[in-house]
């Protein structure tokens, strides 16, 4: 992989069978990628960097100042978003299976007595699991429908850079847990993204006109998506 060092910004320079030039800044820290066309010279990638300078300092300025969760410990009147909504926790102690239930604006976490923070989370994530498999399914069929494919399958699994990603010659999507969080209409929109690409696997301006036709407010939700508190999560890159 080569580099593009441009000041205190180092950019990751990878090469695809791809049309058009693609710049990403990802969260947390603002790390820099650009994937191009197999031909492209390293110069003329370096170019089109600088001439995306000033963006994407804006964008990494935009991650810095970004809204973080505070760590979650899973005690009593803690805070925890479900469906872009905030809920207090309230944790049992009890010598049975751990489970989680949902009542208005408060959930009941019921663990056993010896339980740490590390399984409170674990029997959390699963309960976001459920909700998530509850939701995906009926999207799924939706947009199988509008948008003309055969979805084979989905994941859920915690992704540290991505809201979702698509294999489209396997014709599956993986999509983040962290989503259980969101507003679902921006889960709506994570997955009318990934299932675009079994159409058109790459960004490029069908891909777009795709987005575009079948989901119009989809840059909106993009951004709603992106502007939300990041997980507190220690993220590795």
């Amino acid at each position: 992989m080569e580099t593009i060092e441009l000041g205190e910004i180092s950019i990751a320079v990878t090469r695809k069978g791809i049309k058009n030039v693609h710049l990403s800044v990802h969260p947390p820290h603002g790390r820099v990628t650009l994937v191009a066309p197999t031909d492209t010279r390293l110069e003329v990638a370096r170019a089109y960097a600088i001439s995306k300078l000033g963006w994407i300092r804006e964008q990494r300025q935009k991650l810095a100042a970004q809204t973080r969760e505070a760590p979650r410990k899973f005690v009593n009147r803690e805070s925890h978003f479900l469906w872009g909504r905030r809920h207090l926790l309230t944790v049992v102690h009890a010598d049975c299976k751990p489970h989680v239930a949902l009542d208005h604006k408060r959930i009941t976490l019921t663990v056993r007595p010896e339980s740490d923070a590390a399984k409170r989370a674990e029997v959390m994530h699963k309960w976001h699991k459920t909700l998530l498999h509850m939701q995906v399914p009926p999207l799924i069929e939706r947009w199988e429908r509008r948008l003309k494919v055969d979805l084979r399958g989905y994941f859920l699994q915690r992704m540290k850079t991505k809201w979702g990603s698509c294999n489209h010659r396997a014709g599956h999507i993986r999509l983040n847990t962290e989503l259980v969080k969101k507003p679902k209409d921006l889960l709506e929109y994570v997955i009318v993204h990934e299932m675009a690409h079994l159409v058109e696997p790459t960004h490029n301006d069908r891909f777009i006109a795709i987005l575009e036709n079948h989901y119009p407010t989809w840059r909106e939700a993009r951004v709603e998506l992106n502007e939300l508190p990041l997980t507190a999560e220690t993220w590795s890159e």
